[in-house]
């Protein structure tokens, strides 16, 4: 029978093989004391198992609260446990439920995070994954040989309809490929959605027409289900190509209804993040968080961006994109999401860090308060981009290019 696999880090002050013991028989058969029917039969079949337990350091103050170590002592390990497939079948809100679930409150547990999952093959059967992933993004914006240039409408609350249309028409002209309603933004009052699709789509499409290109706008969607799904519709009726969804609010179950409709490309807005991963023994790690939504079919997702302006570091970001990198099911492709103060500064040392341009690449302030305008401040990043490809460095690359150079002097002392 096929098993599912996730590894955690742990901290306990008991033994940790005895702690991996209550993980396993509280999120299977087992409960804190034996009971009738609990059959070594059912027992062989569905408790989960523990594989192994691999020891770590020691430390003498617990990681958050539980229970006292009656020795002063708080032991720290890897451990891994596999489930029958059986337990729970193929359903994603029953599988993280048991991969999580209560174990945050057993109290035999000073620290306890979820750094990753193996799912078996017949997973692929089960859920489609992302409809368009990297290729299909490329496909939908025309964009092959470096990353898609993306901004996010800011304000983020107070433009009127018309307004941001004329926004995304300064940005379109500039070559933007990409641009998508703040994560706040869905139907403000003086911003009602099917207004603002109207607006914004009639500048896209116009530009399309002249063009042939199609910039690729995210329409946040987020609220109840039968909402998402009706505005869906409106945007797909619309001539749109790409939705957004603030998947930590809406949830593995609604992302993926929306993720099957197979219409639109799905940018997965990963708000709320920080809560779940920010305390080093608490909470998943992202290499576990982006597999759940690359099975519920997200095209998109964020990763934070080197030298940000948040709490994760670059090391963490350097590994969140090769954690999408990394095949899934033998293809699952999804695009990772830069974002958060970046400008083309950090191009050079994104490419030296990770070596690849299947990125979407998000710049708010890079570049709209560009002191150029809007337009230099697509350029500026176009351009830095082309110069971390080519082997450039900055300072060269600024020599080059007065956009990019007004973009060091705007940017470069941040």
């Amino acid at each position: 029978m096929e098993r599912i696999t996730a590894t955690y880090y742990i901290e306990t002050p008991f033994r940790p093989e005895d702690a991996a013991a209550v993980l396993a028989g509280e999120q299977s058969s087992g409960t804190f004391v034996a009971v009738p029917g609990e059959t070594a039969e059912l027992k062989q079949r569905f408790a989960a198992r523990v594989e192994s337990v691999e020891e770590l350091e020691t430390v003498r103050e617990p990681a958050i609260p539980g229970a006292t170590s009656s020795s002063g002592l708080y032991h720290r390990a890897r451990v891994r446990v596999s489930w029958s497939v059986e337990n729970f079948g193929y359903n994603l809100p029953l599988l993280v439920s048991t991969l999580q679930g209560n174990l945050y409150e057993i109290r035999q547990f000073t620290g306890l995070k979820l750094m990753d999952l193996d799912v078996p093959a017949s997973y692929a059967q089960h859920f489609a994954g992302p409809a368009f992933g990297v290729a299909g993004c490329r496909a939908l914006t025309g964009v092959q040989g470096r990353p898609l240039i993306g901004t996010i409408i800011k304000p983020s609350i107070g433009l009127t309809p018309e307004q941001t249309a004329g926004l995304v028409q300064t940005l379109a002209e500039a070559g933007i490929d990409f641009v998508k309603d703040d994560e706040l933004q869905m139907a403000a009052a003086n911003s009602p959605f099917e207004a603002r699709v109207d607006a914004v789509m009639a500048v896209i499409n116009r530009h399309a027409d002249r063009t042939g290109k199609k910039v690729m706008y995210a329409f946040n969607i987020s609220g109840e289900v039968d909402e998402m799904l009706r505005r869906y519709e409106y945007v797909v009726r619309a001539g749109g190509t790409c939705a957004m969804v603030s998947i930590n609010s809406v949830g593995l179950a609604g992302t993926r209804k929306i993720c099957d409709q197979g219409a639109l490309a799905i940018h997965g807005h990963r708000n709320g993040w920080g809560m779940l991963t920010r305390h080093p023994l608490l909470g998943i790690d992202f290499r576990a968080y982006q597999k759940l939504w690359r099975l519920a079919g997200v095209d998109q997702l964020h990763v934070n961006g080197i030298q940000n302006k948040f709490w994760e570091s670059d090391d963490s970001v350097v590994a969140s994109i090769e954690a999408c990198q990394t095949p899934l099911l033998g293809g699952y492709s999804v695009l990772p999401v830069v974002s958060s103060g970046q400008w083309g500064g950090q191009a050079f040392e994104t490419y030296r860090r990770t070596r690849t341009t299947d990125l979407l690449y998000m710049a708010g302030g890079g570049i709209l308060a560009h002191p150029m305008g809007p337009a230099a401040g697509v350029q500026a990043l176009q351009q830095a981009w082309q110069g971390a490809v080519d082997g450039r460095s900055l300072a060269e690359t600024a020599t080059l290019h007065p956009e990019f150079a007004a973009a060091v002097e705007k940017f470069g002392g941040k």
